[in-house]
């Protein structure tokens, strides 16, 4: 990417929703008294401070690869530490203890070839987490693909097609459980009650859209934007308590047994 596309701000509207499957994922995590805790995507590090909270002894070091969202990161009180790094390319200096990676691995195609190197980096008895979408067949994803492709955006966006980037929960075990973890994995779908006037919209411009938005210029970001409001409004409809948004997630966690 030719830029930094995270807006911290945008991002964090949804602090309450994203973090609920954070919590839920280190919460499966039975680590008594870890030395080295990584927090692989650590976005602006809210969510890696709790991570210090829960093991004050340990080292707790949380990286990602948007400048913006490490400067965030750093303005926080805690003990943990922050950097910008590339998971593609990052490698810890010490055995690591827990690994935890949530909402990062479904930007990364070939996540699946980091796992052999990551289970070496992991000490014996040490703990693989990571938690990814699994909603790319939902509308919200669909609609933004399709509006892509259209005769009015196929020659800005036409290529703009992302592969399946997240793979069944039994092929992640099967594929751990080669490399020496014992795999607890499961998916849950959520259904978010979100508010306001173009809710899944909001939702997304934090999170799917920002590839997009890197594309074009204020002006013809505007347009798509108004153009996929009312695709999405429409897949979506606003009901008096708000709009359901159902979101599906897969997790995973294993610990090194050999």
């Amino acid at each position: 990417m030719s830029r930094d596309i995270w807006d911290p701000a945008t991002y964090a509207k949804y602090a309450e929703e994203r973090g609920r499957p954070y919590a839920e994922l280190v919460g499966r995590v039975y680590a008594d008294a870890p030395d080295y805790v990584v927090d692989a995507g650590c976005g602006s590090g809210e969510l890696t401070a709790t991570l210090a909270e829960r093991w004050p002894e340990a080292t707790v070091y949380g990286f990602d690869s948007s400048p913006a969202m490490i400067s965030k990161a750093r303005e926080l009180k805690t003990t943990a530490r922050f950097d910008v790094a590339d998971v593609t390319l990052w490698h810890p200096d010490r055995p690591v203890d827990v690994l935890v990676s949530n909402a990062l691995l479904h930007w990364v195609p070939t996540h699946r070839d980091l796992f052999e190197r990551w289970v070496d980096d992991l000490s014996v008895g040490g703990w693989l987490a990571f938690q990814m979408p699994g909603n790319f067949d939902a509308p919200s994803h669909v609609l933004v693909r399709q509006l892509c492709a259209s005769e009015a955006w196929r020659d800005r966006l036409g290529d703009f097609e992302r592969p399946w980037p997240v793979a069944e929960p039994v092929e992640y075990v099967d594929q751990l459980s080669g490399l020496g973890l014992r795999v607890d994995a499961w998916e849950t779908t959520y259904v978010h009650i979100l508010q306001g006037e173009r809710a899944v919209l909001n939702w997304i411009s934090g999170s799917a859209l920002r590839p997009i938005f890197d594309r074009l210029d204020a002006g013809e970001r505007q347009r798509f934007l108004d153009e996929l409001a009312g695709l999405l409004d429409d897949a979506y409809p606003a009901r008096p308590y708000g709009t359901l948004f159902p979101f599906r997630r897969v997790f995973v966690v294993g610990q090194k047994v050999r």
